[in-house]
């Protein structure tokens, strides 16, 4: 299933896509709009959710929200990719010897055709294409083998970073956490429906230029490893998004920062796409 939040006649309600329409889940959720509430339930209401049928609405006549806005914890990884790693050694950035996990506050959170915000206290914002997943199974100290398991689903995230106010502390967790810099969507495509994340052809593109292109198997963490590692410290809930890191070509190498007015598109094989202007702060 390929799971989603969308606002229709000013009601938020949890549905899933088929085709080019939603099929509304509201007799499933009661009216809750929580995802994460929602997935916490779904193990047990998956058979109903899947056989589902109406009310069904065009998806041209909703705007979709973020598919989940309210995770406990929305976390990601920094120079995970082989080959960002590479052009970050190149420009004198050190590489980290384990995992670099950070914090992305949940205020972050936003849709997959929101506005970005160009923060007025910066001029180097930044694009991070991401795949990322979402937790399913309440779970700590998971072993390798059982990682994938815990995952209810995939999706896009475009982590947006601003720079300079990532490297001027110790953690990156301010200049990952402006207000609409987590991107995610366009929905939550169910783990039983995604053969293999990590053989997906990720890219990204500013104003329709292509700035970056990878397969998901250039991750030098893998999903497996990722999850073993983080539920060695803390216990995974439903509803937790996880970022895998993202490909070369970001901004920060060649200093093409975005700028009010840019268009960034994420799309991953198979998981949709988001597309995102950037405007000027208010």
């Amino acid at each position: 299933m390929k799971l989603a939040r969308y606002t229709r006649d000013g009601k938020t309600a949890i549905g899933k896509i088929v085709g080019d329409q939603i099929v509304d889940l509201s007799a499933l959720t009661r009216g809750d709009a929580s995802m994460r509430r929602f997935l916490t339930d779904l193990p047990a209401q998956k058979a109903e959710a899947e056989a589902a049928a109406e009310p069904a609405y065009p998806l041209s006549s909703v705007h979709l929200e973020s598919p989940i806005d309210d995770p406990q914890k929305f976390l990601g990884i920094g120079m995970n990719y082989q080959a960002h790693a590479d052009e970050a050694a190149k420009a004198g950035i050190p590489i980290p010897k384990t995992q670099l996990w950070f914090n992305k506050q949940v205020s972050s959170i936003a849709g997959p055709t929101d506005e970005v915000v160009l923060p007025s206290v910066s001029d180097q914002l930044d694009y991070e294409g991401e795949l990322a997943y979402v937790i399913g199974t309440r779970c700590r100290k998971v072993k390798r083998e059982d990682a994938l398991s815990m995952i209810a689903g995939y999706l896009i995230c475009n982590d947006f970073s601003v720079r300079d106010w990532q490297h001027r502390s110790p953690t990156y967790t301010l200049g990952k956490s402006f207000d609409t810099h987590g991107v995610v969507g366009p929905w939550i495509t169910t783990a039983d429906e995604v053969l293999n994340a990590q053989n997906l052809r990720l890219r990204l593109f500013v104003n329709g230029k292509e700035k970056q292109s990878s397969m998901t198997d250039d991750l030098i963490y893998k999903i497996e490893d990722q999850i073993a590692h983080l539920s060695t410290v803390m216990t995974l809930e439903p509803g937790d998004v996880i970022t895998t890191g993202t490909p070369a070509g970001v901004a920060a190498v060649d200093q093409s920062w975005l700028k009010a007015g840019d268009v960034v598109k994420v799309e991953i094989e198979g998981l949709g796409s988001i597309e995102n202007t950037i405007i000027a702060d208010s």
